[in-house]
């Protein structure tokens, strides 16, 4: 049975990215729920041109650049072995480096399909094949851990709860409507629509929809009231980073949506994976998009022409304001992420 069972449109595998005749086919994220068309790409520059350009986001950008480096090793099998590592090499430092916060942990993941392409390549085998195996098997890996990172979650949450989140959680959060329909747990969600690229209102939202749980969405301004008048007993979100000091670097918003609930004791639990490759925050740079993005909705600018705009595309929430941080291998305080690796 595929990882993926049980999970809506949006998550399933061929449905966040997909390898097509060797093309890289990227579910357009900024037109969705609106259309469902794919991006289709021809090489590696094209698949990092639409990971920097939002085509997909979360985790969609794992599995987009995967595939990006198995497109590559389909285009370099007739050259000489020197020739063909050093293109993979190339089409790897790109891809890594298509949305600067995330390019750390990136990284990790690319370097170890360049890998497996290098070690095919120098047995005289297949490295496409070799290094589509792996990022198969790496998909299913990454959504059993997504599931039982959700099975954690869910079992902090009481039996009938409202569960406020932040941006498109992906997995994560597909995973934790999911299981607490298989606990018997009563589950709705709350959204916030996430400006500018709205990935709550279109995307979590979607997600919610499909699953059959109640839903709503609410404007990025709203979430403090709304958790004042005790209508979201947790608030969840994914993480891009995880350092081991314990912050949390998400979409922007995440930072004072947690500042809200501690002020009203609703417990803060950020779900992922720490980061090996970031201790602390100094080596984590906040990607800072076209300013141009905030003042225009959906394509349609919201704002008088030369109205200027900023547009920092993620924040930092201190360990001082998350009750938790839900892992594959459990639940750890934040000042205590270093036990995950030991």
């Amino acid at each position: 049975m595929r990882a993926d069972e049980g999970l809506p449109f949006l998550l399933r595998y061929e449905n966040v990215a997909d390898y097509r005749d060797g093309e890289v086919w990227i579910l357009d994220r900024r037109k969705y729920p609106a259309r469902e068309e794919f991006v289709r790409c021809a090489d590696y520059r094209e698949v990092a041109r639409a990971i920097a350009d939002m085509v997909t986001q979360s985790g969609g950008p794992w599995l987009a650049a995967a595939y990006g480096m198995v497109n590559t090793a389909r285009r370099v099998r007739n050259l000489s072995h020197a020739k063909a590592k050093e293109e993979l090499k190339r089409a790897a430092d790109v891809l890594i480096c298509a949305r600067p916060t995330t390019s750390a942990n990136m990284r990790i993941h690319i370097m170890r399909i360049f890998k497996k392409a290098e070690e095919a390549i120098d047995r005289g085998e297949d490295a496409e094949s070799a290094t589509y195996v792996y990022v198969q098997k790496n998909l299913e890996k990454r959504y059993r851990n997504s599931r039982q990172i959700a099975a954690y979650a869910v079992d902090l949450m009481p039996d009938d709860v409202s569960i406020l989140t932040q941006c498109y959680a992906e997995t994560l959060i597909g995973f934790v409507l999911l299981v607490s329909q298989e606990k018997g747990k009563k589950v709705s969600l709350i959204c916030p629509e996430t400006r500018p690229y709205l990935q709550g209102a279109r995307l979590t939202a979607s997600v919610a929809c499909d699953m059959g749980v109640p839903v709503t969405v609410i404007t990025d301004n709203m979430p403090a009231y709304v958790l004042s008048k005790g209508m979201a007993q947790t608030f969840m979100s994914a993480a891009d980073v995880i350092t081991l000091d314990g912050y949390v670097v998400n979409k922007i918003g995440t930072f004072q949506i947690a500042l809200a609930a501690h002020f009203y004791n609703v417990p803060f639990y950020a779900l992922g994976t720490p980061s090996a490759t970031n201790p602390d925050l100094s080596k984590v740079e906040i990607e800072e998009r076209d300013p141009e993005e905030t003042v225009h909705a959906m394509g349609i600018r919201t704002a008088k022409s030369g109205v200027k705009g900023y547009y920092p595309a993620f924040d930092i929430t201190p360990p001082g304001l998350i009750r938790a941080v839900v892992t594959p291998k459990g639940v750890f305080p934040p000042s205590g992420l270093e036990a995950y690796f030991s």
